[in-house]
């Protein structure tokens, strides 16, 4: 079987173009594995109107990495023949303006690697071209930057990038699994974030290492805010000093 991942450069351009009108609308919707990230989460729970805790429930399943012990979240898909996503309708998509990134981004697929000796960040792009998928048959020629603007990706990119990063400091500094006590502390603290916030700010309880934690009066209201605090507490907390306590 062939291949229906293409590189692409920046300077190449694709015809795509998907609405109720083709004929495959919807297909792409059912049987996947979609795993959210933590600013997936952060969009959907708010387009939703839930807090955390309860889009958390009701919408996704929590596993661990094998190799890493990190939470990994995907979202539950329906029970019926079709494995439906649970957001899709006859209509299409019915949290769209808060669809994940993964959602935004196709037919593309973005990866990201990073030069050590320059600290950039290097994007590798894809088109994926699904047997299945009539959406090439129309829509006009297009650059990724064209696609990446006006599916408004750009954020959610920086954000997960952000992410990648803390992925990338876990494996220098804790390299192997995380405890089980671990993973539900960053589970915690990156994906039920009003939670965390509570714990913060609410609960009177006392949370170690803050100093030097930028945000922190945006993070009381701007969920943005408090998924940066957030990664940079996982940071210092589960994956840097519990390691240099762990040395000790």
């Amino acid at each position: 079987m062939r291949d229906p991942v293409f590189p692409l450069s920046k300077h190449q351009t694709f015809r795509f173009r998907c609405s109720p009108e083709v004929a495959c609308f919807n297909a792409c919707c059912r049987d996947l594995q979609q795993v959210l990230t933590p600013y997936d989460i952060l969009c959907l729970k708010q387009y939703t109107e839930m807090s955390s805790s309860e889009f958390l429930k009701r919408y996704t399943e929590a596993s661990t990495g094998p190799g890493t012990g990190l939470p990994v979240v995907s979202l539950r898909f329906a029970d019926a023949a079709d494995l439906a996503c649970p957001f899709v309708s006859d209509a299409g998509c019915w949290v769209y303006p808060a669809r994940p990134a993964s959602c935004r981004t196709y037919p593309l697929a973005r990866g990201v690697s990073y030069n050590r000796e320059t600290g950039k960040r290097v994007e590798h792009w894809a088109l994926i071209r699904e047997p299945h998928c009539r959406g090439f048959d129309s829509g006009p020629e297009q650059t990724i930057d064209r696609w990446v603007e006006g599916q408004q990706i750009a954020e959610h990119n920086r954000m997960n990038d952000r992410m990648l990063s803390l992925i990338s400091d876990k494996n220098r500094f804790r390299p192997g699994p995380l405890k089980p006590s671990e993973s539900q502390l960053v589970y915690t603290a990156l994906y039920d974030l009003d939670v965390f916030r509570e714990t913060l700010f609410t609960t009177g309880k006392p949370v170690k290492n803050l100093g030097g934690i930028k945000n922190m009066d945006q993070a009381r209201s701007d969920d943005s805010a408090l998924l940066t605090v957030a990664m940079a507490w996982v940071r210092e907390n589960v994956f840097t000093l519990s390691q240099e306590n762990d040395a000790r």
